[in-house]
């Protein structure tokens, strides 16, 4: 596949051309060139990469004036409520589903998992007012007419009269992003830790400490949730894809920005929920690079790896009751009667472990990320 910036060079270049059969894209490429055209918002200011930037883990490292904890949409004015998740290793997310064996909802994509697949994932932004803003389908194919490049590449890709029916022009618009997202440029698996595996990498006391409680077997631990395949295994991607309220509060300085004031509902919030016992829970994310996507859980809430652990300890650790971020008591859960409790009891960590954990989660950083570390 082709660089990003050879193929936005290429945008460029052909955009009057036609594209002969020789020169025909993938579907690969041309979803990446498509992930990068802020020409599919209306006011053509954001693109799928606006807020799934490649170079900052695929997370939206804007400030928009609320310290990334939410997206700025393309009218430069909506702010989201909710952080927009990593597209790093989301081809991994199963399509969304009950689990009777678990009686448990698991993936799909977005943090209550509304979008079963990757291409209705993609389908979702463009059409959102409060994201790229486009009015309607038939909008966003008439952007994608005006570049004789996708014209042509679109017909070779789907057929010649692909761009005549909208809903199947859009369905492709989806597919094309949806091919260029399962690439490795979203999930290369090499990290540090991956790197370990395969005997590149020698683990140092303190990150091998962390690694062995993050698997700890002994009580509940971080595995319980942010393990699909076991220790030491390759291609492990660091969430079991479920769905659980852990009593994250909400984020008053975020609300305060964007005006919203409705109880987020988590799961509940998925039209294929019905459940009131799913509220206020939110898909387990990957930890892949997440030393790298602060802020943190789906409000953006906290800013600081460290908080999280310390978050997650204070359930079973008597002394830690103050959030060192705010020098004060923990913020009440915005939805208490679904914590999951079961999963969240653990043995208490010392000072020592949480800084012990922090090192191990910064060694899931891809190595194109790393230097992103010493920020």
């Amino acid at each position: 596949m082709k660089s990003s910036k050879l193929l936005v060079a290429m945008l460029i270049a052909f955009s009057s051309i036609s594209l002969s059969a020789s020169d025909a894209l993938s579907k690969e490429e041309l979803g990446q060139i498509l992930f990068f055209d802020k020409n599919l918002s209306n006011n053509r200011t954001q693109a799928c990469a606006t807020c799934h930037n490649p170079e900052s883990g695929f997370v939206d490292n804007r400030d928009n004036g609320v310290k990334k904890m939410a997206s700025m949409g393309d009218n430069n004015k909506s702010i989201g409520d909710r952080e927009a998740p990593t597209a790093s290793y989301a081809k991994f997310s199963p399509a969304f589903h009950f689990d009777e064996k678990k009686q448990k909802y698991i993936g799909g994509q977005f943090w209550d998992g509304r979008a079963s697949t990757l291409e209705d994932q993609a389908g979702g932004p463009p059409l959102n007012p409060d994201e790229m803003g486009m009015i309607s389908k038939k909008e966003v194919v008439n952007r994608i007419k005006e570049n004789e490049l996708y014209v042509n590449a679109f017909k070779n890709l789907f057929g010649n009269d692909i761009l005549e029916n909208e809903e199947k022009a859009y369905t492709a618009l989806t597919q094309v992003i949806g091919a260029f997202e399962r690439t490795d440029e979203f999930s290369p698996f090499d990290s540090k830790y991956d790197r370990y595996l395969k005997g590149e990498y020698d683990l140092t006391p303190t990150e091998d400490l962390g690694k062995s409680l993050f698997f700890s077997n002994n009580n509940n631990s971080c595995s319980t949730c942010h393990v699909l395949k076991g220790e030491d295994k390759e291609g492990e991607t660091f969430t079991n894809y479920e769905f659980h309220n852990i009593g994250v509060p909400a984020n008053q300085t975020l609300r305060a920005k964007n005006g919203a004031k409705d109880l987020d509902k988590g799961l509940l919030n998925n039209p294929a929920v019905t459940d009131e016992a799913q509220r206020g829970k939110y898909k387990v994310p990957t930890l892949r690079n997440v030393a790298v996507t602060a802020p943190y859980m789906h409000n953006g809430v906290f800013t600081d790896l460290r908080t999280v652990i310390e978050f997650y300890d204070k359930y079973n650790n008597k002394n830690r009751t103050i959030n060192q971020e705010t020098g004060k008591v923990w913020d009440e859960p915005e939805v208490k009667e679904t914590i999951s409790l079961k999963e969240l009891k653990a043995k208490e960590l010392t000072d020592r472990k949480v800084d012990a954990l922090v090192a191990f989660l910064k060694l899931l950083t891809d190595k194109r990320y790393e230097h992103l570390l010493e920020k």
